[in-house]
């Protein structure tokens, strides 16, 4: 991976990074494709239509089916998928823990009943390391020890101490599989943990940081807290981070929670929201969120959003998407998914803009005003 810091506009940052399947420009919009494929969307409307350089996929669920020995053996999931650009998996962790009733952590790793059969497995910073080699993705997120919040300050010290217990031995698990020509344009990111907790985010970026990842994201947010609380995780952790890697915000979230995280230096971010909401007749708009089956829409010849220019709002009315909803057709989740990933991915290609002419602050008060606020 090659990372450069091209530009800051007060803590914004734009920067580059440079797998060996892409050239990543951020701030960063991943769409996540849990099972290989981003829901509706196949690798033509990725590439093509919304120009994704980098998407997410799910170790946990790859793992249990198909298989990463399946996705292997058809190529890694650039082969399996067509999608010729980054892949970033997580390690399965976080679903490990909220899909499973009957997941376990110890020192050792995570033990967890499919939620798809029933079957009994256990991930350990070495496997899941084992799967995403098979997996062939760009970037790897280590194991880590994710909770729930609110937490006992005794657990956020017992996750802190084995989240890093788990990065050290993912480090030195890669370098001695690189040493045997595994892995090798392959990266690993840590995890950061430590609740909402000023010290203990501190403790944990500063003994994750000390060590060679390639990248570190912020983890653990996004998971019931206030707003408020979780700008404040995020302004708290950032300044323990390194300046020369990059800094990824896992499963977060909104518009605004986007704006305002890259406002505190954030440079990538995945979540399922511009997706799952699409589905379910959200549909996110400059001027905010727009209720595409309310019945005022069913004349309306107006595209979504008349400042968008996806592939949707170029030739599909409002009328047209409320008829499809409500008529459950398939198309509406396409067209749906197409508009609010586009959406995203434009809002931060916007950011990055900003940052390059150094005014992001200017940026953010005009989103802000565009939705009323």
């Amino acid at each position: 991976m090659k990372f450069s810091l091209d530009a800051q506009s007060g803590n914004a940052r734009a920067t580059t990074i440079v797998t060996s399947h892409s050239t990543i420009k951020t701030p960063v919009f991943m769409p996540v494709g849990t099972a290989a494929s981003i829901k509706a969307l196949d690798t033509k409307d990725v590439t093509d239509l919304l120009d994704a350089k980098i998407i997410l996929a799910n170790t946990y669920h790859l793992y249990l089916r198909p298989g990463d020995e399946i996705v292997k053996e058809l190529g890694g999931l650039h082969g399996f998928t067509g999608y010729e650009r980054s892949f970033l998996t997580d390690s399965g962790g976080f679903q490990a823990f909220s899909l499973s009733d009957m997941s376990k952590a110890s020192d050792e790793g995570i033990e967890f009943q499919s939620h798809i059969d029933g079957s009994r497995h256990f991930f350990t910073p070495q496997k899941v390391l084992d799967i995403q080699y098979n997996l062939g993705s760009d970037i790897m997120m280590i194991l880590d020890d994710l909770i729930a919040l609110p937490a006992t300050k005794e657990r956020l010290a017992l996750s802190v101490e084995r989240t890093t217990k788990w990065a050290k031995e993912s480090i030195a698990y890669h370098k001695a599989m690189q040493a045997k020509g595994i892995g090798s344009d392959q990266n690993i990111f840590a995890i950061i943990q430590g609740g909402i907790d000023p010290y203990f985010r501190q403790k944990s970026a500063e003994e994750l940081c000390a060590l060679d990842f390639d990248g570190f994201a912020i983890g653990g947010l996004s998971v019931g807290e206030e707003n408020q609380a979780m700008y404040d995780t995020i302004e708290h952790t950032i300044p323990f981070m390194p300046i020369n890697k990059p800094r990824y915000l896992m499963g977060v979230g909104t518009p605004e929670d986007i704006v305002e995280a890259i406002d505190r230096g954030v440079d990538m971010f995945d979540c399922v929201m511009p997706t799952r909401n699409a589905r379910n007749g959200t549909i996110f708009t400059t001027f905010g969120k727009l209720n595409i089956k309310a019945a005022r829409y069913k004349k309306d010849p107006n595209p979504i959003d008349e400042n968008c220019g996806c592939y949707t709002c170029q030739n599909y009315s409002r009328a047209y998407l409320n008829h499809l909803f409500r008529a459950k057709e398939l198309t509406y989740y396409r067209l749906a998914s197409i508009h609010n990933l586009y959406y995203y991915l434009r809002l931060v290609k916007e950011a990055r803009e900003a940052i390059l002419q150094q005014n992001y602050a200017t940026f953010k008060k005009e989103f802000y005003a565009r939705r009323g606020k």
